[in-house]
This record gives structure tokens, C-alpha cells and sequence, in this order.
């Protein structure tokens, strides 16, 4: 089942004393926080989750310092430390064809075409330029695979399919 809200960052420290937050990103484009104003804090899965407006915010390097409506102090800032930050699928970046949310990939049933059945999607994280596929398999080593349209086919998240075509050798690496 597909999410109705979509995280885009994790907050992960108080910023000064005047409330702001440090928020790590966790899109591909981090200066989309500096036009929202709308979102939620919740937990990693987008639940438990509390209506919050974005007064402000500024890029610093790899992060986003966040100063949220009603949070003055360093100790409100605090609080809000290992929530997440969501915001509802419609207000979401438009994708291009061939581009997936992470949060639709996870869970999906990979298929390889000479090993079959391989397992389920865990998680999809960026290394370096490339993102890798983390792929959990049941009783054996989690296979982690470059997410190429070489390899990954055929991804239909409405189908709960992922089809690859592993390069030869990967596989093997795990077994």
C-alpha cells in the first residue's frame, strides 16, 4: 500500500539558541525545503504524525537549518530531534518517467531472469553518484545492487514487481 505522505528529511539536532533545527535531506534536491511551508513531523515510516509549518529555511552545505512556527527556543528545537519530516504525495516534487519515490520501491518483489524470485526491496540509498538497491532476501546475506535501467527493467510499483537482469558474477558474490 502506497503511503499517502512521502518523508523527505530527518532532523537531527537543535541549531543555536533561537529554535531552529538541523534537518539532514533525504531528497535529491534540498532547496525544495526553502518553498514549503505545510509539512508533518512523524516517525520514519510517516506515522504518528503532527501538522507543522515552516516559518523559514536555509541551506548550510549538505543540510537544511529548518525554524519551524512556534518553536523560539533551543529547548522546543530539541524536541524535535530523530522526527522526520514528511509532506502529503500531492505537494510532492513531479517525477519524470522512468523516476520512483523511494518510499514506492521498498517492499516490492524482485525477479531476476536467469535466478528468479530474489526478495523484496529494503531500502534504496545513494552512494556517490549511483543509488544501490538493497534487495532482502529470506535466511541469506541482503544483496545490494546499482539501481541501472540495465539491470532494473521493468519496475512497476503498481504491480508490486521489480524484473532485473543481474550482472554476471553479483549474484555469486553473496552466495
Amino acid at each position: 500500500m502506497t503511503n499517502s505522505r512521502l518523508v523527505i528529511g530527518k532532523i537531527t539536532a537543535a541549531h543555536g539558541v533561537r529554535g531552529e533545527v538541523t534537518v539532514f535531506p533525504l531528497t535529491d534536491d534540498a532547496r525544495r525545503f526553502l518553498k514549503l511551508k505545510d509539512v508533518f513531523l512523524c516517525n520514519e515510516d510517516a506515522e504518528n504524525e503532527s501538522a507543522i509549518t515552516i516559518k523559514n529555511a536555509r541551506i548550510d552545505r549538505d543540510r537544511v537549518l529548518v525554524k519551524f512556527e512556534g518553536c523560539e527556543d533551543r529547548d522546543k528545537a530539541e524536541s524535535y530531534k530523530g522526527r522526520f519530516i514528511s509532506v502529503d504525495r500531492k505537494d510532492a516534487v513531479k517525477l519524470k518517467e522512468g523516476s520512483y519515490f523511494i518510499e514506492d520501491l521498498k517492499g516490492l518483489s524482485v525477479t531476476d531472469d536467469a535466478k528468479g524470485e530474489l526478495g523484496s526491496i529494503k531500502d534504496v540509498y545513494k552512494s556517490g553518484p549511483k543509488h544501490i538497491v538493497m534487495v532482502q532476501r529470506s535466511g541469506k546475506q541482503d544483496l545490494l545492487v546499482p539501481f541501472a535501467k540495465e539491470i532494473f527493467y521493468d519496475v512497476r510499483p503498481e504491480d508490486g514487481v521489480v524484473k532485473c537482469c543481474l550482472p554476471e558474477g553479483l549474484y555469486e558474490m553473496y552466495e
